[in-house]
């Protein structure tokens, strides 16, 4: 009767340390994501289901921070196509922003005038790293992956949810590079 036990709480373990294996590894695009909007209210990335979407991690406070212009030309150019941009602040680079949700909220809208949709703060590298970034710094094919490097990085996802190309910081949204892989994105 031990023996019957201590099997039957072997086979519980193997099944708990399986589940929780899966659960880990269980992302196989960024659907499976969830988190709180720049309000703090949940934001699922499955809401983009069947769109084009350019993630961004962004930063007030950065030489790169001109590029919201160019998101927001580029999210305002193709939005009717089905393309969404998402941007993720970010604190993680030479503390360029540290402010609160509130203040980068306020910060995009009037010095930019920022419409796409923003995320709250996160963390991109490093211990703290949320989900999202982990899953796209290690589990993404390895063209894409790799450690963040700086602000303004950018993934463009296609429709079904698949991270699909990268682009460093200093490509910025409106380049040829970038245009020209969400038109042909939105044409699938």
């Amino acid at each position: 009767m031990a023996a019957s036990v201590l099997r039957s709480r072997n086979y519980l373990l193997l099944g708990a340390m399986i589940l929780m294996a899966g659960t880990t590894f269980a992302a196989s695009n960024i659907y499976t994501f969830t988190l709180p909007d720049i309000d703090g209210k949940p934001m699922p990335l499955a809401d983009f289901k069947g769109k084009v979407v350019l993630m961004v991690n962004v930063a007030s406070q950065c030489g790169y921070t001109p590029q919201y212009s160019a998101l927001e030309a580029v999210y305002e150019k193709y939005k009717s196509q089905g393309f969404v941009v998402v941007g993720f602040p970010a604190n993680n680079f030479g503390a360029q922003e540290p402010g609160t949700n509130e203040e980068i909220k306020t910060f995009c809208s009037r010095k930019y005038n920022v419409t796409f949709p923003m995320y709250s703060k996160v963390s991109v590298k490093g211990d703290d790293q949320t989900p999202l970034y982990q899953y796209l710094t290690k589990q993404t094919a390895s063209s894409i992956s790799g450690e963040i490097k700086w602000n303004f990085t950018k993934f463009l996802v296609d429709r079904q949810g698949n991270v699909v190309q990268r682009f460093e910081p200093a490509v910025t949204p409106d380049s040829a590079d970038v245009t020209s892989a969400v038109e042909k994105l939105l044409k699938k």
